[in-house]
């Protein structure tokens, strides 16, 4: 009888390459705010925390600056920087341009897009009961994303990627600020997805004007 063939050998699962692996952990950690803006990082620090020398860490550094999340200044470290009132006025202003415009185009939706952007209002009130708020400012961003990609304008696609780290950064600000606004955003993502259900593309519009331009108000603490 012939001996059971030997189990398959799998390959070994490549790590990332260091300056990859530092860029993550400090990003994420930018992101979702566990480095606030006015943090100041050292190399020596983040090569202890990733596990690696300062050389990769270096690398990092340099393409988070190039990205406008920190400020290098040499001998001393990195400075997380802190998001600015221009920014966020700025990250409001192209967000309305890009998802009014979207919402409309894409009105009246396919199954496929009700079908997703349900999908993604549960996993926000998952995320919400769960209390992760970088959780929950994903999926906040991917609902208003999925609907900006069935607008079906790649060129406005890419634009609005671009926007992805500012929104996830402001989302979380917000959240911790304001606890009581994760349920208010969770309940207008059910106001614009009935509008869009609906094929009521003005209406979808008006949730959409009313509920990014809450932001910048939040944002720099000016709502009650």
């Amino acid at each position: 009888m012939p001996a059971p063939a030997a189990p398959p050998v799998r390959p070994p699962v490549k790590r990332p390459p260091a300056a990859e692996r530092v860029y993550t952990h400090i990003k994420e950690a930018v992101l979702d705010r566990r480095y606030e803006g006015g943090t100041l990082l050292t190399e020596g620090d983040l090569a202890d925390a990733v596990g690696v020398s300062r050389t990769p860490v270096r690398e990092a550094l340099l393409r988070l600056e190039v990205e406008g999340l920190i400020k290098l200044y040499p001998k001393k470290g990195a400075l997380v920087l802190a998001v600015s009132a221009q920014e966020i006025a700025d990250v409001v202003e192209t967000r309305l341009l890009v998802e009014e415009f979207a919402v409309r185009r894409a009105v009246p939706a396919s199954a496929k897009l009700i079908a997703r952007l349900e999908e993604l209002l549960d996993e926000q009130r998952q995320m919400s009961e769960a209390g992760d708020l970088a959780a929950v400012s994903v999926k906040d961003r991917c609902f208003h994303a999925e609907i900006v990609r069935h607008a079906g304008n790649e060129i406005l696609s890419r634009l609005y990627d671009q926007l992805r780290d500012r929104q996830l950064r402001m989302g979380v600000a917000v959240m911790e600020a304001h606890p009581g606004r994760i349920a208010a955003n969770i309940a207008e993502h059910g106001e614009l997805l009935d509008a869009i259900r609906a094929g009521d593309a003005d209406g979808a519009a008006h949730v959409v004007r009313r509920h990014v331009s809450r932001v910048k108000v939040l944002v720099r603490g000016e709502d009650r």
